[in-house]
């Protein structure tokens, strides 16, 4: 999905460079598992280690998308294996779990980019638990029952975890993105707590803090339509990236101006945003 930067998107969203010979010599014959596989940016990566001797695991809830994507990358070098699943559902998690258990090989590299997001009033949500109950199942206890389930494997094969997260994880919260928020923040904190004792096994974690990014995830708001995102194959060439310089984090050059702001100027942040959620009637 290739969108064209504005000069302004340019600025704040640097290009990046990947050293593909670097790319090639680490990933030659490993396992790559990447979940929300089918669009977006799970699909992207996929499309850009189609050229490297990898097997790609590809997962997601559409299984024709899958069976196109397998079609057009064995084309080139990569290897693919898909499953179709919705991790939300317990039985079919458990499938796939066995599954990724069963790989002779085991699993090099986890990419946790599955994810849901949703805006909507708090006053619009009141008889909606389930929109909360679904967030928090596909960005929170999802990717924390798959990890849990193949630390093993990757401690074997001295593996690697990149968690595809957000930079609202890191800044001040801003209404109507309760249930998104809060579900992405859950699992940020629970991978930064968990990754020195991964590390001390022997397993590289990497977190991605992305702004906007232009998938179809997007699509439903409207307004995000006319706002600064960035390009999914641009996402795609940071992740694949830190496949080999195993970065702990990965930012934006402006986001610790933006945390810094949101923990000094916190209190007119929050009297700027009751102005303009009162302005807005709800």
């Amino acid at each position: 999905m290739k969108h064209t930067y504005s000069l302004l998107e340019k600025i704040l969203f640097l290009s990046t460079g990947v050293n593909k010979e670097r790319l090639r010599n680490e990933l030659r014959g490993k396992t790559i598992f990447i979940t929300g596989a089918s669009s977006g940016i799970g699909e992207e990566i996929a499309y850009f280690l189609a050229d490297f001797h990898v097997h790609l695991i590809l997962v997601a809830r559409r299984e024709e998308k899958l069976l196109f994507l397998k079609k057009e990358i064995e084309k080139k070098a990569a290897k693919v294996s898909i499953y179709r699943a919705d991790l939300r559902n317990e039985a079919e998690m458990e499938a796939l779990l066995t599954f990724i258990h069963q790989l002779p090989k085991g699993l090099d590299v986890v990419v946790s980019n599955a994810g849901k997001s949703i805006r909507r009033p708090i006053k619009d949500s009141l008889d909606r638990y389930h929109d909360f109950s679904r967030t928090m199942a596909i960005n929170y206890f999802a990717p924390v029952q798959l990890l849990l389930s193949v630390i093993p494997l990757l401690q074997k094969n001295q593996g690697q975890i990149i968690n595809v997260s957000t930079i609202n994880a890191m800044l001040y919260p801003f209404p109507y993105w309760a249930a998104y928020q809060s579900s992405k923040s859950a699992f940020d904190i629970w991978f930064r707590s968990a990754a020195p004792e991964l590390n001390a096994l022997g397993i590289a974690t990497t977190s991605i803090y992305l702004p906007l990014v232009k998938t179809p995830m997007i699509l439903p708001t409207e307004a995000y339509s006319k706002m600064p995102a960035m390009c999914p194959t641009h996402v795609a060439k940071i992740i694949c990236k830190s496949m080999y310089t195993k970065r702990k984090k990965y930012r934006l050059w402006w986001l610790p101006f933006g945390q810094f702001g949101s923990l000094v100027f916190g209190g007119l942040l929050e009297q700027f945003i009751l102005s303009m959620v009162r302005k807005k009637g709800n």
